[in-house]
């Protein structure tokens, strides 16, 4: 990867991983009930001095809202950021009972679980990842693993292991010799792989689709393994509703076409789920770039 990847690939996650280091510490100290209440004085602090993460909050809200975003809706897309954060750290220590979860689509799971098969999970920046992990820990026999690039990997691996050390070796980074083996692995094991497909690093290959209505570009790689490997894909979206409760979405995928078709399927259901819940949407950087 080259310097200016790495750097942009940096940008968005930096500002990411800092906020989910406070929140971690201010959840494992204080518990969930006290930690929510700092996320306000949190999340006003990054809505007034991360200037481009902020810059991009305002033309999406835009775009998604489909009018100017006021500063109040500005600050509830930071703060339902932060809340998913701290959220993260109690689902990773499996504290199921704090939460109230409206699930759809479990019939998919179990049916590709049932097959033995293993199975590529689609997910986003969008909404939190960690709750639909959280529903497959709920399955007996169930196994998930993050597959990501390493650099981010290494920073989000090192977070989750303060959080439960059990789950430290769930994530598989990209760009190590032997990730693939790794995932064929977990596949063939009858387990499920999970990727964010919406964020491509700079230089990487890409593919392009339509995005509310405009042209943006996808990352090639997750389509592209997933036809190779011709395993099920299921999309999965965890959406924060507020309080204590999430609406987790399974969508499994026909694989009748290529790449560039499951891709557009992909941006497709994102965009539907996105309109829904656009406070959601955790790409804190220009994604029509």
């Amino acid at each position: 990867m080259s310097a200016a990847t790495q750097a942009w690939a940096a940008r968005p996650e930096r500002s990411n991983t800092l906020a989910l280091r406070i929140i971690v510490w201010v959840a494992l100290h204080l518990g969930r009930t006290a930690a929510r209440v700092l996320l306000h004085p949190i999340s006003c602090y990054f809505l007034l001095f991360s200037t481009a993460s902020r810059r991009a909050s305002r033309a999406w809200l835009e775009q998604a809202l489909a009018r100017p975003p006021t500063w109040g809706d500005r600050y509830r897309h930071y703060f339902t950021f932060a809340a998913t954060i701290l959220d993260r750290v109690f689902l990773l220590n499996d504290r199921f009972e704090l939460f109230q979860l409206e699930l759809h689509g479990t019939d998919a799971m179990r049916e590709v679980h049932a097959g033995h098969t293993g199975c590529f999970l689609l997910g986003a920046h969008f909404g939190s990842f960690e709750v639909t992990r959280a529903v497959g820990r709920m399955q007996p026999g169930l196994e998930v693993s993050l597959l990501m690039y390493e650099a981010n990997a290494a920073r989000i691996g090192a977070i989750i292991r303060t959080i439960n050390p059990a789950l430290g070796t769930k994530v598989i980074g990209l760009g190590s010799v032997d990730s693939m083996l790794r995932v064929r692995a977990c596949l063939d094991a009858g387990e499920f792989v999970g990727m964010l497909a919406d964020r491509r690093l700079g230089d990487e290959e890409s593919t392009p689709v339509t995005f509310f209505g405009r042209p943006a570009r996808l990352p090639a790689g997750p389509f592209r393994l997933a036809c190779l490997l011709r395993r099920p894909v299921v999309l999965m979206f965890g959406i924060y509703r507020g309080g204590n409760r999430y609406e987790v979405h399974y969508e499994r995928m026909p694989m009748d076409g290529d790449a560039a078709r499951l891709a557009a399927r992909y941006a497709e259901r994102l965009e539907h789920h996105a309109r829904s819940a656009p406070y959601n949407w955790f790409n804190f950087h220009d994604f029509w770039e």
